[in-house]
């Protein structure tokens, strides 16, 4: 107990001393220590505190015997273990796997990486709010020496230890606009929100006591949360998005010159792109060059097959799906049946209080649609058929927040947000302005029934509460992008999903949480939801990585969290989806993230340089094209394969008689033998040659061929699932995903 610390406290404790009482008191513990060492010019070896404005009392390092003995002294009332405290975060990381009940595990990845201390994180994004205290520098290390990049003034801008770096870039945005971007636009600063939200989510400091509207609350923090980070901002305001590739290129280029160890970018196209027309696939090229891991969003078009967006092998992409904490808000009807809603609204209703409900349908003004009046648009709403009662707005067409402001607008006390058939059961939870609470389809649809069928309807709506530990989660979001990928149907996407539903991260204050012009609210941590939210949860895993595998290559990083991931949720059953049903690949690839196992994979798939150039090659490109990735002439291979391209997961989108893939592993751990277990996609025949791998020292790798063959002629007629595990003798498993179609 030779590195333990203990606190006796003496009964002669002050509530005030005098300078020369706290000199006296020191003295004492100087002496009462002393008396229990050998000698007592080791005092100042092994005292760690002296307490003596509040607490009479001192911490030490100090011997089991010493203890005892201290315990036996009559002047000493408490002798007791200098132990770790909790943490209460604000949650995504305790789901994931850092955190149990607050308090780090065992094996948490951030306490084994020292929370990402001395790595660098840039965000490709609209920027940061410097004043956030998700960005204070307060115990924050150096400023590596590596780092070359800049604070650019503007806005009154200023960086720290923490955030070491602020850059803009909008030529690009500037170039396409029908107008002179305004000059207080030449700055880093963000006023929109959404660059301060992911950037502190991937590496913000730690913040007790945030959360929104009193909801939520806990200590808020980065995924490496002592990590220097550095904010590049590329999107600018505009109803299209206003992030230019022309921008988005200058970005990449700085911050690999910056010397930046991880770029996370939770922005995209809108559908997907042939990599060669990218900024996006052509900039991170250049970074995974360097040795610099790119993460990026999946998308939020989902869940439409093929939406995914960033198919390029060497970005990581992530998908989106919930956590175990729900905003709840329940709404009770006047015939007493209840309904679980979402929200974050600022403002509740008295608890059990019940209000004349209508439909917004029936609440129009008589020049108005019917249809544009359900989903409550401006300048719909009839104020004299509204006041005083909660009113049901159908969801679709203008946001949702601003639904609730037209109905607060028109006088209704409270607004019951009911999802559309395409919205199903996708619940968020948004900072409304009035008490709302956000239905689901089938739950949206009995309250209209009740309406109908009932004389005088009346409901009421429930304070939000913050409710933990729900099951069954992860559940695949609606929203997020899916497999296949349309540019490139041989490499599954998207990679991996993490927490992307309901995040709470900081915000900038330039804007109210819903960022309409109406809303003058303030508030410095908010929820988003969306893949942009997944997004910086990987890359502050990322950055962990980083910090204990400086040597890994960005697509060693990637291949230990892809075949780490989890395909069950905490029900212990297979993850989700939105609509209910199994969830696929092509929504989580891999699976979810579980970063504790992704230290120490066993195995992972390397891949470098000439493997990328090689797959563009087998893609289709030829010289002049990949000069564009290359930056120097490459002769492709006479058969480059995507067969042979070394990548975690598998994907046979052309299976015509028997297919052989070829892959690599490299040992990362110890010494050992894996053997292998194959569970084959439906109506599939799969073999692997061989079925074992020997291997006798770290940095090993060996090959296998996997083959592929229908069992009967032109089956499967859609894509099937499976999965491939590697398993030693130390509790290694190394998973991947095989997905299949016949050509």
């Amino acid at each position: 107990m030779g590195e333990s610390s203990f606190s006796p406290l003496s009964s002669a404790g002050e509530s005030s001393l005098s300078e020369f009482d706290v000199q006296k008191v020191t003295k004492s513990h100087f002496d009462l220590l002393g008396s229990y060492l050998e000698s007592k010019e080791n005092v100042q070896d092994v005292l760690i505190y002296s307490y003596t404005k509040c607490i009479n009392g001192f911490a030490a390092y100090l011997d089991e015997a010493q203890v005892t003995s201290l315990k036996g002294n009559p002047g000493v009332i408490s002798v007791f273990e200098n132990q770790e405290r909790i943490l209460h975060t604000t949650h995504s990381w305790e789901f994931i796997g850092f955190e149990a009940n607050g308090a780090p595990t065992l094996s948490s990845l951030q306490k084994k990486a020292n929370f990402g201390e001395g790595v660098i994180i840039a965000n490709l994004d609209t920027g940061v709010w410097p004043e956030s205290k998700s960005f204070n520098d307060e115990g924050m290390g150096p400023v590596p020496s590596r780092w070359k990049g800049t604070c650019q003034a503007g806005g009154g801008f200023k960086c720290n230890k923490k955030l070491i770096g602020a850059r803009y870039f909008n030529k690009g945005f500037a170039s396409a606009s029908p107008t002179p971007i305004p000059a207080e636009w030449n700055t880093a600063r963000d006023t929109e929100g959404h660059g301060s939200h992911t950037l502190s989510t991937a590496g913000g400091s730690f913040v007790p006591g945030a959360g929104i509207f009193g909801y939520g609350n806990g200590t808020a923090k980065g995924g490496s949360p002592k990590a220097h980070v550095a904010a590049y901002k590329v999107c600018w305001p505009s109803e299209n998005g206003g992030c230019f590739d022309a921008d988005i290129l200058a970005a990449f280029d700085a911050a690999i010159g910056d010397g930046v160890d991880v770029i996370s970018m939770s922005l995209g196209p809108s559908r997907p792109v042939e990599f060669l027309q990218d900024g996006m696939a052509i900039g991170s090229f250049h970074a995974v060059k360097k040795g610099i891991p790119v993460v990026a969003s999946a998308g939020n078009s989902g869940p439409v097959a093929g939406s995914v967006a960033h198919g390029a092998p060497w970005l990581f992409t992530i998908g989106a799906s919930t956590l175990d904490r729900e905003f709840s808000a329940t709404v009770t009807l006047g015939n007493k049946k209840l309904f679980k809603g979402s929200s974050v609204a600022s403002k509740s209703l008295p608890a059990g209080k019940f209000y004349p409900l209508i439909n917004a349908a029936e609440a129009r003004l008589p020049a108005a649609q019917p249809a544009d009046a359900q989903r409550c648009q401006n300048g719909t709403l009839d104020a004299r058929k509204v006041a005083g009662k909660i009113i049901v707005c159908l969801r679709g067409i203008n946001s949702r927040v601003g639904k609730g402001h037209e109905a607060e607008l028109a006088g209704a006390v409270g607004m019951i947000l009911a999802n559309d058939e395409e919205s199903g059961s996708e619940l968020l939870s948004d900072p409304h302005v009035l008490p709302a609470a956000h239905l689901t389809y089938t739950d949206g649809q009995a309250v209209m029934n009740y309406i109908k069928s009932t004389r005088n309807p009346t409901a009421s709506i429930s304070p939000v509460h913050t409710d933990l530990g729900v099951v069954p989660n992860p559940v695949m979001a609606a929203f997020s992008s899916r497999g296949p990928s349309l540019i490139e149907p041989a490499i599954l996407k998207p990679d991996v999903t993490a927490p992307g539903v309901d995040v709470i991260a900081a915000y900038t204050e330039a804007v109210g949480p819903s960022e309409l012009p109406f809303d003058k609210r303030r508030t410095p941590y908010i929820t988003m939801s969306g893949t942009s939210m997944s997004c910086p949860h990987v890359s502050g895993i990322v950055g962990l990585l980083r910090a204990i595998h400086p040597d890994w290559s960005p697509a060693a990083i990637k291949s230990a969290i892809m075949t780490t991931a989890k395909t069950k949720s905490n029900s212990k059953k297979r993850i989700l989806d939105a609509d209910g049903q199994l969830a696929t690949p092509f929504a989580y690839g891999a699976g979810h993230v579980n970063p504790n196992l992704a230290a120490d994979p066993g195995l992972v798939y390397d891949t470098n340089v000439i493997d990328y150039l090689n797959f563009l090659c087998a893609h289709g490109y030829n010289s002049t094209f990949i000069l564009e990735f290359s930056g120097v002439p490459y002769k492709c291979p006479e058969k480059a394969s995507l067969a042979e391209f070394n990548y975690p997961s598998i994907a046979v989108p052309d299976l015509n008689g028997p297919v052989t893939v070829t892959r690599r592993v490299k040992n990362v751990g110890a010494p050992g033998t894996y053997t292998v277990k194959v569970k084959a996609p439906p109506k599939v025949s799969v073999v692997v040659e061989p079925s074992s791998l020997e291997f006798k020292k770290a940095g090993e790798e060996k090959k296998f061929m996997v083959t592929f063959k229908p069992v009967m002629n032109g089956m499967p007629k859609d894509y099937t699932f499976g999965h491939l595990t590697w398993s030693d003798s130390n509790g290694h498993h190394v998973k991947s995903p095989l997905v299949v179609k016949h050509a």
